[in-house]
């Protein structure tokens, strides 16, 4: 019987190895955070936990050496079944509602503050008690339909998507993400065809990912584009087999418009021998935003007396969040070279590369850049900024490798 289920895994390990070709292995996660959950990038750095029965911290990661740089200790909660991570402009959201047998009544998402995750290693969070509408039965069936492993932010809705373990389906909720009791509304069902254990909302893409495996982990992601309220799986979603070999994938997070960082949980089984270590892995997609026509300056009216020219304002640095659409990355698949687009008729000063500990990698004068491509074949797998000096400012973009 193991040999057949054996051959199943190898089957699975080859097929899986070659299906999404554009994924990379960045490398193995620390110790500490064998049993990732949630992912989540923000302020150039990598934030998960670990999942049941373990601590209530959060664990910054750096991107370069995938080493723990911060742990960060939410002290007014426990860590009943931490599952996923979510984040909007103000707050980060852990949710604590993995549910295996269905009978948990204190299901709960906990909302801390920005401000207060980056200022102190020590935070509080405030609290969303919810339950399901349509969840009559919390009787122990050994497994059920009501866990949960995944959620995002989608406007001022918290979206929960349920892991069916009896369906090998998911079901998306949705409650208003303010503290408080609430009922979660039903939305609607997608066969997944398999365990959905994260999700990320890009908000720069419009592009909404899902990520999970089957019972042999054969590890997957779904795309949904244009995800709305009323229809969270809009239109045809794209299942991808995803590249990264047999790997019990939990969380998936986007560094910007189409680079994505997926984690995957240590797994041991001791019938057939399989031992895999926590990873971390990237993709890409090529969701690139067409840069904004300029707009036609007016034609300036001739003033009857030449006037005396005012003094000229200080400009400020513009704002890089602004500016997404005038620097566009992409890389093709197996290639060691990152092409580039920038669009801007602003003096450019010079090109660098940093890392996220702020390390700069390269950097060539305006002179000294030829083209708009740059060998990354001295580089190691991570996160880095390609960033240009201009007259008026700094415009920067992350890429991973």
């Amino acid at each position: 019987m193991w040999t057949k289920t054996l051959l199943g895994l190898i089957f699975l390990l080859h097929t899986f190895v070659f299906s999404q070709e554009d994924t990379r292995e960045l490398g193995n996660l620390p110790n500490a955070v064998s049993e990732t959950s949630g992912l989540l990038f923000h302020n150039g750095k990598l934030i998960t936990h670990n999942d049941s029965g373990n601590t209530p911290q959060l664990f910054e990661i750096d991107t370069v050496n995938l080493q723990i740089t911060r742990t960060i200790t939410v002290s007014n909660v426990e860590n009943v079944d931490w599952e996923d991570l979510a984040q909007d402009a103000d707050y980060i959201y852990v949710g604590d509602f993995g549910n295996n047998t269905g009978t948990r009544t204190d299901l709960a998402i906990h909302r801390i503050s920005k401000l207060d995750f980056e200022n102190s290693d020590t935070v509080q969070a405030e609290h969303l008690s919810f339950s399901y509408e349509d969840q009559t039965d919390f009787s122990d069936t050994g497994i059920s339909d009501w866990d949960a492993e995944a959620f995002f932010v989608l406007g001022n809705q918290l979206i929960i998507l349920t892991k069916q373990w009896i369906s090998n389906g998911t079901v998306a909720y949705s409650i208003p993400k303010t503290p408080g009791t609430h009922v979660a509304s039903r939305l609607e069902a997608f066969d997944s065809e398999g365990l959905i254990t994260g999700a990320t909302y890009n908000s720069l893409s419009d592009v909404l990912f899902l990520v999970g495996y089957s019972s042999f982990l054969g590890s997957f992601t779904i795309r949904v584009d244009e995800p709305t309220s009323a229809s969270i799986f809009n239109g045809v979603p794209e299942r991808i087999e995803f590249g990264g070999g047999l790997a019990q994938t939990e969380g998936i997070t986007y560094v910007d418009v189409n680079t994505y960082l997926v984690s995957s949980e240590y797994f041991t089984n001791s019938n057939p021998t399989i031992t895999l270590e926590a990873k971390l892995f990237s993709f890409n997609t090529m969701d690139m935003l067409e840069p904004e026509e300029p707009e036609e300056p007016e034609e300036p009216e001739e003033p009857e007396e030449p006037e005396e020219p005012e003094e000229p304002l200080e400009e400020e640095m513009p704002n890089l969040e602004s500016q997404e659409q005038n620097l566009i990355v992409f890389r093709t698949f197996g290639s060691e070279v990152l092409e580039y687009e920038l669009n801007t008729d602003r003096a450019v000063f010079g090109r660098a590369i940093f890392d996220t500990t702020g390390r700069r990698m390269e950097y060539l004068l305006a002179e000294e850049i030829e083209g708009t491509t740059i060998d990354l074949s001295s580089f190691g797998s991570s996160v880095y900024y390609l960033t240009f000096y201009l007259d008026n400012g700094v415009l920067a973009k992350a890429f991973a490798k």
